[in-house]
């Protein structure tokens, strides 16, 4: 964390709301892409975003300034996240949309366009068929680039159990994306 958001935190955190906003604004993006990523539902990544921006408020006063602010807020937001989906998933069945794992389409032809649909279709359903831990580990580590350390920080495992959750994540992957890779 640089010295300048270190001062920004400890403003907010005394409750000075422009600080906060400040820090919501630098953060609020990253934090609902990967709300989004984690439950595929736009409406439902709003409200994670919301409400764990809110809790940040709240705890603020407890955030030591040894971690950055940034994987703090991940952890917010994930365990939010999950306990959402964990609440959402004992009432329905969710049906969402599916987020955009692609790159670019500019200069794509129809052809690969096409084959462009079906990889991330194809990749969304691998997503979604891992476990939530394993899915947020693994978007953590190769979407976001957070480190293993990071990673087990944020979803409060040993260092070892993030090792394994990520590499388990990776091998569910590449059996699930086989098919693909052989065509």
């Amino acid at each position: 964390m640089t010295p300048s958001e270190q001062e920004i935190v400890r403003k907010a955190a005394a409750g000075n709301r422009a600080a906060f906003h400040q820090l919501v604004l630098e953060h609020s993006h990253a934090m609902f892409r990967l709300a989004w990523r984690l439950t595929c539902d736009e409406s439902l990544a709003e409200d994670i975003v919301q409400e764990a921006f809110l809790k940040a408020w709240r705890k603020l006063g407890d955030f030591k300034l040894q971690s950055s602010f940034r994987s703090w807020l991940h952890r917010i937001v994930v365990n939010t996240a999950m306990d959402q989906l964990r609440t959402r998933s004992k009432r329905e069945k969710i049906e969402t949309s599916e987020p955009d794992w692609s790159l670019s389409q500019q200069g794509v032809t129809a052809a690969k366009h096409d084959l462009q649909i079906d990889v991330q279709e194809q990749t969304r359903a691998a997503m979604m068929n891992l476990s939530d831990t394993e899915r947020t580990a693994l978007m953590l580590r190769h979407f976001e680039g957070h480190s293993i350390q990071e990673i087990a920080q944020i979803l409060n495992l040993t260092t070892n159990a993030c090792k394994q959750t990520v590499f388990r994540a990776v091998k569910k992957m590449r059996i699930e994306l086989q098919p693909l890779v052989a065509t």
